[in-house]
């Protein structure tokens, strides 16, 4: 069975999906090819690393790419998981049926370690159960 391709997209390609693409890959990488991209893509944050390592995913080694190095190419699901991006997504040739799961930006939280650390841990488990449902949906 050939796998199905997933873009998982996001503004910065730094929190949000580089999260989600890190979890469909823990969940689902018998399944899916998955990538992550930025409509401005800038570097992985410190704190969506150190989310995921908390349920022992490693991501430290994922890199922020801009969309501009897969617009050529063909994926049967894009999914975005920030507003802006959904806003400004391209059209990408192919299939890609496009899904939009709207996530706040963990990066824009201020105040101590624990408390930044906590909206991104917030928002990696909301993620983590879009994930399973539509998983459990997805044929």
């Amino acid at each position: 069975m050939q796998k199905k391709r997933v873009l998982i997209l996001c503004t910065a390609n730094s929190a949000r999906s580089q999260m989600a693409h890190g979890l469909l890959n823990d969940l689902a990488s018998d399944q899916f090819d998955v990538f992550s991209a930025g409509t401005k893509p800038s570097q992985v944050n410190p704190f969506a690393i150190e989310a995921m390592q908390q349920v022992g995913i490693d991501i430290s080694h994922h890199t922020s790419d801009g969309i501009d190095l897969y617009i050529n190419q063909s994926f049967d699901y894009v999914i975005t998981v920030c507003d802006k991006a959904a806003e400004t997504c391209p059209i990408f040739p192919g299939p890609a049926h496009r899904l939009h799961w709207g996530f706040p930006d963990p990066a824009a939280v201020t105040g101590s370690h624990d408390d930044i650390l906590a909206s991104f841990a917030h928002v990696r488990d909301g993620l983590k159960q879009k994930l399973v449902d539509w998983l459990a949906t997805n044929p």
